[in-house]
């Protein structure tokens, strides 16, 4: 099943999402589903984009200690680092979309859904666990976006450095980018922070609504 829904999903924003949904669920696939496999797919971009800016940190402590060798080199390596780092901020942007897409969809047809019961009782106990379950996703959604708004802030700095050393491929570049070091290894810390923040709250999400 899950297959499925990770293959459907590669077409998942070239047509309407409700068709999409609708297609879906003639396949025995609920938004349920796609909304908890779409939080682990963010979990898992979460995971890579940790371990990329992790790598690309160590990369650049390794630039600013370079002494002697192929400085051309050294800079295509730093701006492989920093190409990676941009596509897997794109990715961890566009799996929270994709989850706020089908949370969306899956919130308002559960409201709707809510006058067919016949049941008083029933109704309340559906109703309550929308609550539950809308607050889970929103607390999710905050630590998620929260994370995502902290990825800018560390590419800046770190693509001003690459763009700078593009230009001055010499020693002294180098030497010039010893008294970035601190800052960028703080905005990194704080980022892998919130990005560990957002991991668990994924976690925590799957585990209370995975059936």
């Amino acid at each position: 099943m899950k297959k499925l829904v990770l293959f459907l999903s590669i077409i998942v924003f070239t047509a309407c999402s409700s068709a999409y949904y609708n297609t879906l669920e003639q396949f025995g696939v609920h938004k349920r589903e796609i909304l908890v496999d779409r939080v682990d797919a963010a979990r898992d971009s979460q995971v890579e984009a940790k371990e990329q800016f992790e790598t690309a940190l160590e990369k650049f402590r390794s630039v600013v200690n370079f002494d002697g060798g192929n400085l051309e080199k050294t800079y295509n390596e730093l701006n492989r680092e920093l190409e990676r780092s941009e596509e897997r901020a794109d990715e961890v942007g566009e799996r929270i979309d994709a989850i706020e897409d089908v949370a969306n969809a899956l919130f308002r047809e559960w409201e709707q859904e809510l006058d067919q019961y016949s049941s008083p009782s029933l109704r309340r106990q559906s109703e309550q666990q929308l609550r539950q379950t809308r607050a889970r996703y929103q607390d999710m959604l905050t630590v998620m976006r929260r994370a995502e708004a902290r990825i800018a802030p560390v590419l800046d700095p770190f693509r001003d450095q690459v763009l700078f050393l593009k230009h001055n491929l010499n020693a002294q570049a180098i030497a010039s980018l010893q008294g970035e070091v601190a800052v960028i290894e703080a905005d990194v810390a704080g980022l892998i922070r919130d990005l560990e923040q957002a991991i668990a709250a994924a976690d925590e999400f799957m585990a209370n609504n995975s059936s």
